[in-house]
């Protein structure tokens, strides 16, 4: 599967070719196969994009602009759902594409995932019952920030 990026070689747009790179930079960090198709210099790549673009996809005008991004003839997505999907750690599922072998977002086996809840409710059978006080104390978790403590800490500025 080839992931299919349309973008504008010669677009007078600084917001959209920073787009077009993020995108395109992104795909390559990843090792992801994917094919630029200029809008701007071929008018098949231009009609194509526009006419496999979703309607509700579209905006007001009804003319998508790049990035516009397929998975061979399925449509994925313009920068902004791109964007949220890179900030979701989705890019692979926005992608339609499987993550790469040893991934966290590897796809769990149905049986795995079984096994999972049978042992997360084998865990809960054997818990002691937990008493009024112990279940209405605050849980504290302590909070490492990396620094040293200011010696400075707890002492009120001179103001005058």
């Amino acid at each position: 599967m080839v992931i299919k990026v349309f973008l504008a070689s010669s677009s007078g747009s600084t917001a959209i070719k920073k787009k077009q790179q993020d995108v395109l930079g992104f795909l390559e960090a990843l090792k992801v196969d994917y094919a630029p198709l200029d809008i701007a210099c071929n008018e098949d790549n231009r009609m194509w994009m526009r006419e496999n673009v979703p309607v509700e996809k579209k905006p007001t005008n009804g003319i998508p602009l790049p990035p516009q991004i397929f998975n061979e003839e399925s449509y994925c997505g313009d920068y902004e759902t791109f964007f949220d999907a890179k900030e979701d750690n989705a890019v692979y599922a926005f992608l339609g594409l499987p993550p790469p072998p040893g991934s966290k977002k590897a796809p769990v086996k149905e049986e795995e995932a079984q096994e999972e809840v049978d042992d997360e409710e084998a865990k809960g059978e054997d818990d002691q019952p937990v008493s009024e006080e112990e279940e209405e104390a605050p849980e504290v978790t302590e909070v490492y920030s990396g620094c040293a403590p200011s010696p400075l800490h707890g002492v009120a500025p001179d103001v005058e």
